[in-house]
This record gives structure tokens, C-alpha cells and sequence, in this order.
């Protein structure tokens, strides 16, 4: 069988499948699965084209990979046929621990374990299926080989993972500030002392990379109306789990109902293989399925959050600098509380507070280097004349609040 494949990718066009082992990868169900997985979780009840998954973005992830290895091996920069292998490896499964929609789910249906968590252990489950195969890209992954750049191109400030979503994001959603120049970054990339550096000519592509990614997080993956939703479906989730452990029999698959009939968190996710099993077979599939259903459940909670989510009658959400002091929170679940009948638990789930915290550039950790003529390296921060830079270093926070619209306006 031929297993150099070209893909048709709408962001690069074509998209070679290098070997025949990268190909058998991406056959495997665990990375099929992530067809079935939005890459921006809620974030099309906003930007209607932003149905693209995760799947895609493994795929374009690959391909800039590539790239980046054909950009450091015409530089010189010595890499093996296996170390190029494990390096696409690597970024092809970076996302396999994915739960359903994403970032939104994740520590709800298994309390306490982050995709990155459940990625690694699943690399380890393919390690054993491929014979060893993939030991150099978990070691890789894990940042344990010495040659550190290969993981600074899996993870990291300056990574082929963000390249790709920052790009494949803004394609998908129209939005046209997330757009990059992610060949002309790739093109300037180098090595030095083993770690991966930008040089010079490449620093206003870098410096618009960063200025594109606080753009994208406020803009698209932290838009008050995406957060908002993301919530509602976290709290349709939570009553539905709630509901079952009261013995409550509700439509779920079977991949859903292990999760929602038995508590798996990170004190005893790792202790029987059966949870990560589970775990394998859960995609959006699962959760749309179950919202549909449980519109008509008899819980006025649940079924409520449902319909809403299905109709995209979401609640209110406000966003702004200050937060919500005591008072004003409770002044609206007052309001909530007697418009739709409920005790101080039930208005929770209608009544919520965020906090949101965004930094475009992390001056701490693994910083993105810039290679000078004179063959120095500085910090970005340094390096740059844009004053702008050491503002996308700062933390931002912003405060959301989300309310059923029926009570009005209570905080104007």
C-alpha cells in the first residue's frame, strides 16, 4: 500500500505524509478521533466558520514541522532521518489527550488531569503498540533530549503548535488580526548552542506573531459571549453528573455515562487502564448527542441550560476591567433567585463570575531568542525597539459576569 499521501490543507494546500510509520499514525484511532473534536470549542456561536478541529490542526502542525526542519538542515544544522521523524511525531500527537470541545471540558469530566497529562500517558499506550517507535519523540516531548530545539518546535513561546492555530484560527473565524507570517518566521529560524533562536531580519515577524495573540485571545478565545457558552455547556455537564450520582437515569453513550456515573479525577485516573480507555471514546459527538436529549429532561436546570445552548439563547455575559464585588453578584442572584424560583444552590448554574487572564508573551519562561549579526543572542524584550513588547509581558485580567437576560439589566 502507498502511504506517502498528499493532504489538501485550505491554509498550506498541500500536505505531504513523509513516511510510511507517520502515516500508520495517523490512521490510529486516537488521532481519527480528533475529526471529531472542534479546535475552538463554543467559539462558532460567535465566528460561524470556526468548525474546523483538531484533527486539522495536528495535520498543519505537521506540515509546518516540516518546514522548519528543511529551514534548519539548509542552515547547516545537522538532523538525522530518525530525529526528523520523532520531531513530527511529537507535534502530531501533542493533542491526542484532547477531550471533547477542547480546552472547555478539560478537568470537568475528569476532574484534575489536563489534556498535556493525557496526551503523554496515550503516547506512552502507541509506544507500546508501535514496538519502541516512539520513544525519541516522547523523549522529545518530555523535553529530556538534549538537543533542546526539537522541543522548543513541539513547545514552547515560538512553537509550530501556535504557529498553526494562530493561523488556522484566524482563516477559519475571519478574523484577519490573527493572520502571521508564519513562512517568513520559519525561514529565519536557527540553532545556537542547541536552542532555538530567531535571527534578526525575523524580529518584526516575531514581534507581529506576539501583537497577533493577545489580538486572537481577546478577540476570539476569550470573547465574552465564547467564554460565556463555554461555561453554560461546564455547568450543563456539571447538573447532568450531579443528577446521576443521585441515581438519576438521563440519555448519555456509553463513553459519556462512564464519566457522568463514576467519579475519575486525578487521584485514580491512572490506577486502572479502563478510565483512559473510556476516555479514547469520548469526542463532541458524546455531548451534543446528550444536550439534544436533554432538553426534555424533567430537571428545570438542566434542561433549561440545554435549550439555551441548542437555541444560542445564551446567558448575558459582562466584561470589564474591575470585579464584581459581593454585592453586585449578589444583587443578580437575587434577581435570578425570584424570576425563575430557585434555592441559593440552583442559581449558581445561571448566576457566575470569571476571571480571565491573558499574557501574550512570557518574559520568564522559555523566551524567544534573537540571534544578531555578531552571532549574540538576546531576549525578544531586548532585542526589540517596540516598546509595545513589554506591555504584552504584563498579566492581563479581566472580570466577566453571566446572567439569564430575562431579569434585564441589574448591574446599569
Amino acid at each position: 500500500m502507498n502511504k506517502r499521501k498528499i493532504i489538501n490543507d485550505p491554509v498550506y494546500g498541500f500536505v505531504s505524509i513523509p513516511s510510511a510509520f507517520i502515516f500508520d499514525l495517523i490512521q490510529h484511532p486516537f488521532l481519527q478521533r480528533l475529526r471529531f473534536i472542534k479546535q475552538v470549542s463554543m467559539t462558532h456561536l460567535v465566528y460561524p466558520g470556526a468548525l474546523h478541529t483538531r484533527f486539522q490542526h495536528v495535520l498543519g502542525a505537521m506540515h509546518l514541522m516540516s518546514l522548519a526542519i528543511d529551514t534548519l538542515r539548509s542552515k547547516g544544522v545537522n538532523i538525522s532521518v530518525d530525529e526528523e521523524e520523532a520531531a513530527l511525531a511529537a507535534i502530531l500527537l501533542h493533542d491526542i489527550g484532547h477531550g471533547p470541545f477542547s480546552h472547555s471540558l478539560e478537568h470537568t469530566l475528569v476532574e484534575g488531569v489536563s489534556h498535556e497529562m493525557i496526551s503523554s500517558q496515550l503516547m506512552d499506550v502507541l509506544n507500546l503498540e508501535f514496538k519502541g517507535k516512539l520513544d525519541l519523540a516522547i523523549t522529545m516531548f518530555n523535553d529530556a533530549y538534549p538537543r533542546k530545539f526539537f522541543h522548543q518546535l513541539v513547545s514552547s513561546q515560538l512553537d509550530t503548535d501556535r504557529m498553526d492555530y494562530l493561523n488556522r484560527d484566524s482563516f477559519y473565524t475571519g478574523v484577519s488580526e490573527g493572520v502571521i507570517s508564519f513562512d517568513r518566521i520559519i525561514k529565519m529560524l536557527n540553532v545556537h548552542d542547541d536552542e532555538l533562536v530567531v535571527e534578526a531580519k525575523g524580529i518584526y515577524s516575531v514581534e507581529k506573531f506576539l501583537i497577533a495573540r493577545r489580538l486572537m485571545y481577546w478577540q476570539v478565545y476569550l470573547h465574552k459571549t465564547v467564554i460565556g457558552a463555554e461555561q453554560m455547556l461546564i455547568k450543563a455537564l456539571y447538573r447532568a453528573k450531579e443528577l446521576s450520582t443521585q441515581g438519576v437515569n438521563l440519555f448519555a453513550t456509553s463513553a459519556l455515562k462512564y464519566f457522568l456515573e463514576n467519579k475519575v479525577n486525578k487521584d485514580n485516573f491512572w490506577e486502572d487502564p479502563i478510565h483512559l480507555n473510556w476516555f479514547t471514546k469520548l469526542d463532541d459527538t458524546d455531548i451534543l448527542s446528550a444536550l439534544k436529549e436533554w432538553i426534555s429532561a424533567d430537571d428545570f436546570i438542566l434542561s433549561s441550560l440545554c435549550k439555551r445552548l441548542m437555541k444560542r439563547d445564551l446567558l448575558r455575559t459582562e466584561l470589564r476591567n474591575t470585579t464584581y464585588t459581593t454585592a453586585e453578584v449578589a444583587k443578580v442572584r437575587e434577581e435570578v433567585q425570584k424570576h425563575f424560583d430557585l434555592n441559593d444552590d440552583e442559581v449558581g448554574y445561571f448566576v457566575y463570575t470569571q476571571v480571565i487572564q491573558n499574557r501574550a508573551y512570557d518574559s520568564h519562561h522559555n523566551t524567544i531568542k534573537i540571534l544578531n549579526k555578531l552571532g549574540n543572542v538576546q531576549d525578544i524584550t531586548e532585542a526589540s525597539d517596540l516598546s509595545n513588547l513589554e506591555a504584552l509581558a504584563r498579566r492581563v485580567e479581566k472580570f466577566s459576569i453571566s446572567y439569564p437576560k430575562e431579569i434585564g439589566f441589574p448591574l446599569h
